[in-house]
């Protein structure tokens, strides 16, 4: 069976995206306001089969000090099978132009009055190393149509250069929004930490989009030592053994540490590709929804400031959708709930009663 990566690019490139290489970095200053700008960091930043790296950011139309910092999904892989781009991948493996945002919808439509984040200022963290930005480690896989497949499980070294650049080079924030979708979304939490070490004096918010459904401590084990995740661990982690650590524990520690962070999750309860994703740890019996239940239950047990949102129905992902604006649990909308979250409002949390279909409130 063959596994839809987590995050698919299906639009062909079609605008001009302007590209600066290591050596000619550019500062905040710089950059054109409005207007995406790819830029190659080079050093030791490198995509899963030795391809080079690249982010994206785009300042405000106007002067802002609102910061949105994103975090691409795009699958995983831990196993010679999926990873060997020859075989059944299940992953995104490379970061060109094609990456840029400026094709997708919901938090990233700049034209869309109801965005919560018109006027931020973006930094956009693209994907390709199969480990969840959670990987430093470079991992030989047998594989059964080559005989090895060499992974760059980079993902922790691209997204601290991209947040080095940006705790260096972005205006001094008000408000910071850490987020991602899918893949993305698992490290959300984990980076945010950096984030409010970075900028003590902001109102900092967290949301991952569509990743709560990973309930399987033995396959956590197994990707994580897969990906030399235990080197990149902070001091708060400390006592934590490899064997105990999972997706949702990464809320429960870090978001225990802040608690004037608001930490956050949204799922659709029978999300087909986490439901693919979790087929490989032989769950494939459970039920997508109580698994989502289960650890957003397990988080908010210790983190008194986590909400979770839960809608309807199987569609994977949010945040780049136009479904950003339509989808809703008990009438309210998850764009509002998602603009109260970032205004720095309390929100409750929203789970679907009939989740078998999508709830959807037109513009």
């Amino acid at each position: 069976m063959r596994f839809r990566m987590m995050f698919i690019i299906t639009v062909l490139l079609a605008w001009s995206v302007p590209a600066l290489a290591q050596g000619d970095l550019p500062m905040w200053d710089d950059l054109e306001a409005g207007t995406w700008t790819m830029i190659e960091p080079g050093g030791d930043t490198i995509c899963a089969l030795g391809t080079s790296y690249a982010y994206f950011v785009r300042p405000a139309e106007q002067l802002s000090d609102q910061l949105l910092i994103y975090f691409q999904g795009g699958g995983a892989c831990w196993l010679g099978q999926i990873c060997d781009p020859d075989d059944t991948p299940t992953y995104d493996r490379s970061v060109d132009a094609g990456d840029s945002p400026d094709h997708y919808d919901g938090i990233f439509n700049f034209e869309n009055d109801e965005n919560p984040f018109l006027n931020y200022n973006v930094v956009f963290i693209p994907y390709c190393t199969g480990d969840v930005f959670l990987g430093d480690r470079v991992a030989t896989y047998r594989s059964r149509v080559n005989d090895e497949v060499t992974i760059h499980h980079n993902g922790y070294v691209n997204a601290m250069t991209v947040l080095d650049w940006t705790f260096a080079n972005a205006p001094e924030p008000s408000t910071v929004f850490v987020t991602g979708s899918s893949a993305g979304a698992i490290p959300s939490p984990f980076y945010a930490q950096f984030v409010a070490e970075a900028y003590p004096d902001a109102r900092i918010e967290q949301l991952g989009d569509a990743a709560g459904g990973y309930r399987n401590q033995v396959l956590a084990s197994a990707v994580f030592s897969a990906w030399g995740t235990e080197s990149i661990l902070t001091e708060d982690f400390a006592g934590i053994r490899l064997g105990e650590l999972n997706f949702e524990r990464l809320y429960r520690v870090v978001g225990a540490k802040y608690p004037d962070i608001t930490f956050s999750q949204y799922n659709a309860a029978y999300d087909e590709t986490q439901m693919a994703f979790v087929s490989l740890g032989t769950l494939a019996q459970m039920d997508m929804q109580s698994m989502i239940d289960q650890n957003m239950a397990d988080i908010a047990a210790d983190v008194e400031n986590f909400v979770a949102y839960t809608a309807g129905g199987a569609l994977h992902t949010i945040l780049p959708r136009e479904e950003f604006y339509t989808y809703a649990v008990d009438g309210v909308r998850i764009v509002d709930w998602v603009r109260q979250i970032a205004q720095g409002e309390d929100v409750l949390s929203q789970h679907c009663e009939d989740c078998s279909e999508p709830e959807e409130i037109g513009e």
